[in-house]
């Protein structure tokens, strides 16, 4: 897949992921890579930019299997953006659907 098609949605999904719950970085890491091919090294810079820009709050919560997770929780804006990249990708992709398929709906 294109390079700039998965930097594009990649926010979307992540916000999406805790919209269903929080998650830590790895679970987040995986469940995105197992639909859109990604290295792990793509997830915590955007992480870490979407945290510094609010979306998301940070955690430690301890694990049976190790040391603390750092888990992620949507804030307010984050659940907003969600939402509003949601609506955004939904009027988008039937937008190029229309044009792949000739324009007819």
């Amino acid at each position: 897949m294109n390079i700039q098609f998965k930097k594009g949605v990649l926010s979307l999904c992540v916000l999406s992921l805790l919209k269903q719950g929080d998650k830590y970085g790895y679970e987040l890491a995986d469940t995105v890579g197992k639909s859109i091919d990604i290295s792990e090294g793509t997830i915590y810079p955007l992480l870490k930019r979407l945290r510094n820009e609010g979306y998301f709050e940070v955690y430690l919560k301890e694990s049976p299997n190790g040391p603390a997770r750092k888990y992620y929780r949507l804030t307010q804006k984050g659940k907003d953006t969600q939402a509003l990249l949601e609506h955004e990708w939904n009027e988008f992709s039937q937008s190029v659907g229309e044009i792949l398929g000739g324009g007819q709906r």
